[in-house]
């Protein structure tokens, strides 16, 4: 790999607190953007913005970084920097899904308080640890979804016509689209994982991601209402 030319690079710092009260304080954004800004210094890297979130770290669908994520992808800025990975995101699904993204895409990631940095081959290999992580994690949640619906079937629970979804596997798709990945790939790689579908099936399909998806956006709509 090479690295990136530090003479060149565009840094876009992102900062987050979860309530709005804390926003308010401006405390918690201030001290991440001091670190942030002291190390694009420290690097020569030309920090453009600090984008800040006042929003949950459960999922990657709040404003400022689906800003951010826009201008990593259409190329304006070359890497994400951030003080600490908890404040990007809380889930080691999420946080693989965005390096996926950063390596699909081809822009960098830096994480100040856990060292990955994406600019280094030593970062790279630690995105792959974090992706086998990940891996384990979302088969671990396939085993538990297909052990719950055997459990019902051996206790004579009648599966209605209606059946849902275990709400981490309507959250992981939810998050996989928001990070930039196409409905294809979302079912893809469900299937491969071995993810069980709504009614216990084994493959998944572009148009019952799709259903997910909107399902999920009108019960969000129905909630704000």
């Amino acid at each position: 790999m090479v690295p990136i030319d530090t003479g060149t690079v565009r840094a876009l710092g992102y900062t987050r607190v979860s309530t709005s009260e804390q926003g308010d304080s401006g405390a918690g954004l201030a001290a991440q953007r001091a670190v942030i800004e002291a190390e694009c210094t420290r690097r020569g890297w030309t920090l453009v913005e600090v984008i800040e979130d006042v929003a949950s770290g459960k999922t990657l669908d709040r404003p400022g970084m689906t800003r951010a994520l826009d201008m990593l992808d259409r190329h304006q800025v070359d890497v994400l920097v951030a003080a600490k990975v908890d404040r990007v995101s809380r889930s080691t699904l999420d946080f693989a899904t965005l390096l996926q993204r950063a390596d699909r895409q081809q822009w960098k990631l830096t994480v100040l308080d856990i060292g990955a940095d994406l600019t280094t081959p030593a970062g790279e290999m630690f995105a792959g640890i974090v992706a086998q992580i990940a891996q384990y994690e979302r088969r671990m949640i396939g085993a538990r979804t297909r052990d719950a619906l055997t459990e019902k079937r051996k206790a004579g629970v009648r599966l209605g016509r209606r059946p849902a979804l275990p709400p981490d596997v309507v959250r992981r798709i939810g998050d996989d689209y928001a990070a930039g990945m196409g409905l294809t790939a979302i079912a893809r790689a469900l299937t491969e994982e071995g993810v069980p579908t709504a009614r216990g099936g084994v493959v998944w399909h572009a148009s019952t991601i799709q259903s997910v998806l909107r399902s999920r956006h009108a019960e969000a709509a129905a909630a704000e209402s």
